[in-house]
């Protein structure tokens, strides 16, 4: 890839050199793992770009490291409106904390390792670039993996419309294979596999749906998988793995002890890992359960699901694009991990202090394959109190007579909580699960 050139202000030159032979902790154990052209591509220290200075910037890919310390939280705004001149000029940013760095270089590296494969080997985007090709692809996508999932039912409650004051249609992926709309993605991934590679088995990480999704997957297809689960992970969805004969290995509840675990095994047996939701071929897949939704009820006006770890909302995002009537997408997300809300707020991807919701398929955040897709097609997050997560599902148990876990009552509860915004519309919600530890139910 050609050099791009970003003129930079010469009196920074200097001041450049210095803040090298004063580089913090964070900046020289990060340096360490990068240079000499350790990811493949070419790093280079505190480069002036226009009136800024990055801490890392790769040419080739035009990608910029920045190490946030604690001085960046009283010039934030000046670092964005720096950042925002950078990426007009084609600049893409990463940004660690020193903390980051310095307790968690294996994840650090891996989130770049990561991003620069990304950026070296793009895969065919998933933000509609070539629409044409794009939608074909997902129609592709719904055609191959029919023998491998149900068309789910769409429900509907007049108790729940009057309720709510608009007309709601429930995509009701709680009745999927393995209970969850997991299935959709896990099985496009799996077939994406060519046969020696499905041959070696695939690892993935989760805290349930997805693993049970890939567990079921992997055994109809013959295929060996290897599952890294947290330990506090509910006892409904490891039992559900087993019961798919996937392997569970488990681990610390921390989203970096699952990448390091599962990146483990992958070296061990040489398996391909599935990530849960920041994988082309898995935030496909997802699309299908809107896709069928617009089919059945093409004049929506809108569809909500809830924001996880980012792949459902994506490919619903995709779907509502290329096959909705102007159908818009919005996200629920529960305040108390409302990653996803703060990353369209600040424009980069956004982490939780605290995994502390009921909604326990929500727990993770963003990637960078799905989040610019949540950048460019979905209107908005709506976030929802712990409270009305309940009150949403105890409705849909009482009142719809169906099972559904606390994660895909959150869409729902948003709709509640704002009924002006969606007063009298059509309104499709995706019901994302229903694997659920009904001895542990939230309410009486």
């Amino acid at each position: 890839m050609k050099n791009k050139i970003i003129p930079y202000n010469p009196r920074l030159k200097e001041f450049a050199k210095q803040l090298r032979k004063n580089s913090t902790l964070a900046e020289v154990l990060l340096w360490k793992n990068i240079k000499n052209k350790a990811l493949g591509v070419e790093f280079h220290r505190q480069v002036p770009m226009l009136d800024y200075i990055v801490d890392f910037y790769c040419h080739e890919i035009q990608l910029a490291i920045e190490i946030d310390g604690n001085s960046h939280d009283y010039r934030y705004f000046e670092d964005v409106n720096r950042q925002n001149k950078l990426e007009e000029r084609g600049v893409k940013f990463i940004r660690f904390s020193d903390a980051d760095v310095k307790n968690n270089m294996f994840s650090v590296y891996k989130s770049l390792e990561e991003k620069v494969n990304a950026l070296k080997t793009p895969l065919k985007s998933p933000q509609g670039d070539n629409q044409d090709d794009l939608k074909q692809t997902l129609t592709e996508v719904h055609n191959k993996i029919k023998p491998f999932i149900h068309r789910t039912p769409v429900l509907t409650s007049e108790l729940l419309n009057e309720k709510a004051g608009c007309h709601l249609f429930f995509k009701c992926e709680n009745f999927q294979k393995m209970g969850a709309f997991k299935m959709r993605g896990a099985a496009n991934a799996i077939l994406s596999l060519s046969e020696e590679e499905r041959q070696r088995g695939v690892v993935t990480h989760s805290s349930g749906n997805f693993a049970q999704a890939v567990a079921l997957a992997a055994q109809k297809l013959n295929v060996r998988a290897y599952i890294v689960m947290p330990e506090n992970a509910p006892q409904v969805k490891k039992d559900g793995v087993k019961t798919y004969q996937g392997e569970i290995i488990e681990c610390e509840s921390t989203p970096e002890a699952r990448e390091e675990t599962a990146i483990k095994i992958k070296e061990e047996k040489g398996a391909s890992f599935l990530h849960p939701s920041n994988q082309d071929e898995v935030i496909y897949g997802n699309s299908t359960a809107a896709m069928e939704l617009l089919e059945d009820y093409p004049e929506l006006d809108v569809i909500l699901a809830p924001v996880g770890g980012g792949g459902l909302i994506a490919g619903t995002a995709l779907a509502a694009h290329y096959f909705g009537n102007g159908c818009k997408v919005i996200g629920g997300e529960p305040f108390e991990v409302d990653d996803a809300y703060r990353s369209l707020l600040s424009g980069k991807i956004e982490k939780n202090l605290n995994t502390n919701t009921i909604a326990d398929g929500l727990r993770t955040y963003l990637g960078d394959r799905n989040f610019p897709i949540i950048q460019r097609h979905v209107k908005k997050i709506i976030r929802v109190e712990e409270d009305e997560i309940i009150n949403a599902m105890k409705l849909i148990w009482e009142r719809m007579k169906i099972i559904i876990e606390p994660s895909c009552a959150v869409p729902f509860a948003a709709v509640l909580k704002n009924k002006e915004e969606f007063a009298t519309k059509n309104v499709g919600i995706i019901l994302s699960g229903g694997n659920v530890d009904v001895t542990n139910l939230p309410f009486g």
